[in-house]
């Protein structure tokens, strides 16, 4: 605006040091922006080199932490623990399978399936005698319809076999 009025006042050395003013304005201002990116860089490496020295401090308190382990665990000692634990739970599984063998033999022993058993004829008793009981007031079959067989003969060997020869089934 400044450089706009001079020109129109005619005043070209105004007009000249007002550009010369405005172009090391816009520099400066390009300079500031590389500036501040740079110091923004500068912070972020900053940040990422704290990171990096907090990661090699943890890596060398964990080196330190798993020699410590290393030369107090002894591997020999270890695999023998760890047979003699195979071979006591190997031992513990075999006697919880005798002790299940033996309450399954003692269990089955003790009558009580026969009483068991006693009890389901008894309740099938009760209900075939109930079934009969209502079988009396049931409607008989229709005349002309097919009925099933209820005979108790059961049916002879060579019977099945001729029903098969006639089915086609050998």
């Amino acid at each position: 605006m400044e450089i706009k009025k001079m020109a129109k006042a005619g005043n070209r050395d105004a007009c000249k040091i007002l550009a010369k003013q405005l172009v090391q304005l816009r520099k400066q201002k390009t300079r500031t922006y590389a500036v501040s990116s740079k110091v923004t860089s500068m912070s972020t490496q900053a940040k990422l080199m704290n990171s990096q020295m907090k990661m090699a401090g943890a890596m060398a308190t964990t080196t330190k932490t798993m020699q410590t382990v290393n030369k107090k665990m002894d591997p020999q000692k270890t695999l023998q623990t760890m047979q003699n634990f195979q071979k006591e739970n190997m031992k513990m599984e075999m006697t919880e399978e005798m002790m299940n063998d033996t309450l399954d033999d003692i269990f089955d022993e003790s009558g009580d399936e026969e009483e068991s058993q006693d009890i389901v004829n008894q309740v099938l008793d009760e209900i075939g005698i109930e079934i009969s009981g209502k079988m009396a007031n049931a409607p008989s079959t229709a005349k002309g319809l097919p009925t099933a067989s209820t005979s108790k003969s059961r049916i002879s060997d060579e019977e099945i076999e001729r029903q098969l020869r006639a089915l086609g089934v050998d």
